[in-house]
């Protein structure tokens, strides 16, 4: 499988949040109405604003307290859920570009029914814009097909974000593993045969955010005939059935 992938190590992020402005500038994005929620995590989820979103987590590890930071954003999954489910009600409405490997979302999202859309993903990454197209990470495929990285990885000061070709990327990922492992041996990649954005972390994921990982067991767990009964009939089965 070729095209690009990103490597997000954990390891190296200092959660300065340079790749979620960068993100917001590049996409020409609004700022987002938030709140106090008690974290550093502003705004508290994704929105049709904020298609990158640091996330903090406050751990205690062996009676000390930890900070672990996710540099959210869609992972372009390889075979993508949800490009199933959205052209399961307007066809021809997501692009899986052929070069990159890169899922995006085109105007004619707007059509596709939010909650389905929104339970297809494995990460809860799509956002909707008010009576808009559905909304994430483009992997700044603009950018990328005039031969720069994507925004996010240009800021990044520290070199938790990479990209590029994607057998180099996961030859550095592994890399980057086996290096940590005698230090951190719970270091791993995350669904890194499913996806093109390819988390390492040194502890249960789910400390870092609880849709880290599609699942605890190998693949990502699709919803059973959701590309086939999206849309009206899908609807129709949980009028009359309740499933």
């Amino acid at each position: 499988m070729a095209g690009k992938s990103f490597f997000i190590d954990t390891t190296r992020c200092t959660a300065c949040r340079g790749c979620q402005i960068a993100c917001k500038n590049w996409n020409r994005n609004e700022g987002s109405l938030t709140k106090n929620t008690g974290s550093h995590q502003n705004p508290p989820d994704f929105d049709a604003n904020t298609f990158k979103l640091v996330r903090f987590s406050e751990v205690e590890n062996e009676g000390k307290v930890a900070w672990y930071f996710f540099a959210d954003q869609c992972r372009h999954c390889l075979v993508p859920p949800c490009k199933d489910v959205i052209e399961g009600t307007v066809p021809d409405s997501v692009i899986q570009d052929e070069a990159t490997g890169a899922v995006v979302y085109t105007e004619k999202t707007a059509e596709a029914p939010l909650d389905d859309v929104r339970e297809s993903c494995p990460y809860d990454v799509p956002r909707k814009k008010d009576k808009g197209p559905f909304v994430k990470c483009t992997m700044c495929i603009d950018r990328v097909s005039n031969g720069l990285v994507p925004a996010c990885v240009k800021i990044c000061p520290t070199g938790a974000m990479n990209f590029g070709d994607r057998d180099e990327i996961l030859a550095m990922a592994k890399d980057r593993v086996e290096k940590l492992k005698p230090r951190y041996p719970k270091a791993q990649l995350l669904d890194a045969n499913e996806v093109r954005v390819i988390f390492l972390v040194v502890d249960d994921p789910r400390k870092y955010h609880k849709k880290a990982v599609a699942s605890l067991s190998p693949g990502i767990q699709r919803p059973a005939g959701k590309s086939t009964l999206a849309g009206p009939a899908r609807r129709v089965l949980k009028t009359v059935l309740g499933v």
